[in-house]
């Protein structure tokens, strides 16, 4: 823990003290003073820790914002802010909520984890691992997709720390979060407005127009969340291949329908099937991320997206996706394995031009999946 957070704890934050040390808790979400939850392998545990009463644990946020030069009050009732440490804190003060002061603090990750870890928890597959490296030296467009607490930052860090070490990368981020390891780096993070700075905002969609001024070879933006959407689209468009970003959506499917959406959601006046010709065209890879019952993180689905159809439905492929082939009796863990699907992607003759060794093989589906997946396609065609 920083110094920083380590002050706060000895004056307001003593009764998470315990859980803000202890490095298997990757998130705490206090519900009221009375009821402290942690998120722990995945999995949401209650705990005994308590604030005394409501003014107690107001008087905690209060000092957070302070010590961050932000400000929560009753004009100003939600914090949504990064700690010096890097961790995530949202705030929604009593008042909004129904149960007291509601906390959830997202803790930084020191590890910096890469496409081997993946492997090793079982999140990829080695051969989709090595298709994803080569495809970030290709300079593939890349979405990452996924719920809340899927994995879609550490995938994004992961895969952008695959990049050239020849081109420039701009990341952007409304919060910066993203410990990409390049040699070429420049970080850009949003800000909002604060009348009592006498400051105006600076939104994602300032930055990207910025970040296209700044000869960027490629652009991260940490979330895509609003009609930043468009700007990143046409830069994926516009010679800046390999650019990536994350959307929260379920499915690949419903990524691209996302960012259509948002797209659409400032004041532009492009017509909606001219975005949705530009979302499947800019768009050329889905990384889909999930959080499983079990409280296990695995990506799921790793497709092509291969522009839209008469009907003007996103046409994706699937290259890899995850298969559950059991439930362990013991740990209650899901048992399965990423395999491919059959399916090799339009742009695979550019892996041979480049030099990498990738072999057609590596495409083709174990015999025990076959039926497992043709049994999907013709659920899913129905």
């Amino acid at each position: 823990m920083s110094d920083f957070i380590a002050d706060l704890v000895r004056d307001q934050l003593s009764p998470i003290a315990e859980l803000l040390d202890d490095p298997s808790v990757s998130e705490i979400m206090i519900n009221g003073p009375h009821e402290v939850f942690i998120e722990r392998g995945g999995l949401l545990v209650l705990t005994d820790h308590k604030f005394r009463d409501e003014p107690t644990l107001q008087s905690a946020v209060k000092a957070i914002a302070n010590s961050i030069n932000r400000t929560i009050d009753k004009r100003n009732p939600r914090l949504d802010a990064r700690l010096p440490d890097g961790s995530r804190v949202a705030v929604v003060l009593d008042g909004l909520s129904k149960q007291g002061t509601i906390v959830a603090i997202r803790k930084f990750s020191k590890e910096k984890l890469t496409l081997k870890d993946l492997v090793n928890f079982g999140s990829l597959s080695n051969t989709g691992a090595k298709f994803l490296h080569g495809c970030m030296h290709l300079g593939i467009n890349t979405l990452v997709s996924g719920g809340t607490g899927s994995g879609k930052t550490t995938m994004l860090n992961v895969l952008g720390s695959k990049m050239p070490d020849t081109q420039r990368l701009l990341i952007i981020e409304d919060s910066s979060e993203l410990q990409i390891k390049a040699k070429h780096v420049v970080r850009l993070e949003a800000r909002k407005a604060d009348q009592k700075e006498d400051v105006d905002e600076v939104s994602i969609r300032h930055l990207l127009e910025s970040a296209l001024r700044l000869r960027p070879d490629r652009i991260i933006v940490g979330e895509v969340r609003g009609d930043e959407a468009l700007d990143l689209l046409n830069a994926m468009g516009t010679g800046h291949d390999g650019s990536m970003g994350t959307v929260h959506a379920n499915t690949p499917q419903d990524a691209c329908t996302r960012m259509e959406t948002l797209c659409m959601m400032g004041d532009t006046k492009i017509p909606p099937d001219a975005i949705r010709v530009m979302v499947g065209s800019a768009i050329q890879l889905i990384v889909q991320c999930s959080r499983y019952h079990d409280g296990g993180r695995r990506t799921s689905h790793i497709s092509e997206v291969l522009g839209v159809d008469e009907n003007g439905r996103y046409i994706t492929k699937d290259i890899f996706r995850w298969i559950q082939k059991g439930v362990d009796p013991d740990s209650k863990k899901l048992i399965g394995e990423m395999v491919p699907c059959g399916y090799v992607p339009t742009f695979f003759e550019r892996f041979r031009a480049n030099n990498i060794n990738l072999p057609k093989s590596i495409f083709r589906p174990p015999e025990w999946a076959v039926q497992t997946l043709l049994d999907e396609r013709k659920k899913k065609a129905a």
